[in-house]
């Protein structure tokens, strides 16, 4: 197996994979988004609310907020032995403001300095003159098999490294392909009246070049056991965090299964 990073932030991650198959990389990817565990809100108690805004709407915009999540030091929450929460598998974060007011979610205190809003700055509610919100929010671990809030990724997704043939025999070098590519992938010289592919890998292969080819010179295809890789997070866990954990959990049904087999 061989991999390339290509890009790469806080919560971005894009990278070439060469040398496994279909059913790894979609196995990976699917794991990423749906039982990599994260931390989210799970249950609201309202003790006051004077705001133009439900309950149940505020509620669930607290569900949304991406919070940091320790995995190491928590387990989820259907794992859990105690009645309802404990300091094993949640976390308590407070609520307490007055009006007037925009409330955002760096105004929730969280008991736990690791599991935190990611993001400071996602409006909750607007509080007027006079206006109190005070509420108690009950952040769990969990995983994305059960309600999206607790997906980590806001996107995951792979395509097959892509593969340009020109045949330069039956080419008229008519630059048709670089004037119909919607992503810039060819580069037409004029001077040279040459074309050649400038930017593989942003190739979609929706394959506009090919249809646009008077000549039929091109053909675009994606390379067997070879894939690009885009990987994005909601901040409450690194791009390479999920991929390490989503490894993991992969290995583990593996040796499961073999040991099912035995």
């Amino acid at each position: 197996m061989e991999i390339d990073i290509k890009k790469k932030d806080e919560n971005f991650l894009l990278f070439s994979i060469e040398g496994v198959n279909d059913a790894f990389i979609n196995a990976i990817r699917r794991i990423s988004t749906v039982e990599v565990p994260t931390m989210a809100v799970e249950t609201v108690e309202i003790l006051k609310n004077d705001a133009k805004i439900f309950d149940e709407a505020l509620a669930h915009r607290l569900g949304l907020v991406p919070l940091t999540t320790d995995i190491e030091s928590m387990i989820l929450a259907s794992e859990c032995d105690c009645e309802e929460t404990c300091p094993r598998c949640s976390v308590s974060l407070l609520l307490k403001e007055k009006g007037p007011k925009t409330v955002y979610s760096g105004d929730l205190k969280s008991q736990d300095p690791q599991v935190v809003p990611y993001n400071d700055t996602i409006p909750l509610l607007k509080l007027k003159e006079g206006e109190e919100v005070e509420l108690i929010a009950i952040a769990k671990l969990g995983q994305g098999l059960e309600h999206a809030k607790w997906e980590p990724t806001t996107a995951c997704a792979y395509k097959y490294y892509p593969q340009i043939t020109i045949d330069t025999e039956t080419c008229e070098e008519c630059g048709l392909c670089a004037k119909e590519c919607p992503r810039g992938v060819y580069e037409f010289d004029e001077k040279k009246n040459l074309v050649k592919v400038v930017d593989l890998e942003n190739c979609s292969m929706c394959k506009t070049c090919v249809r646009g080819c008077t000549t039929n010179s091109i053909t675009v295809e994606g390379q067997e056991g070879k894939y690009i890789f885009r990987i994005e997070t909601d901040g409450s866990l690194s791009p390479e965090e999920v991929l390490k954990r989503a490894c993991d959990i992969l290995s583990d049904k593996s040796e499961k299964i073999i040991e099912f087999c035995k």
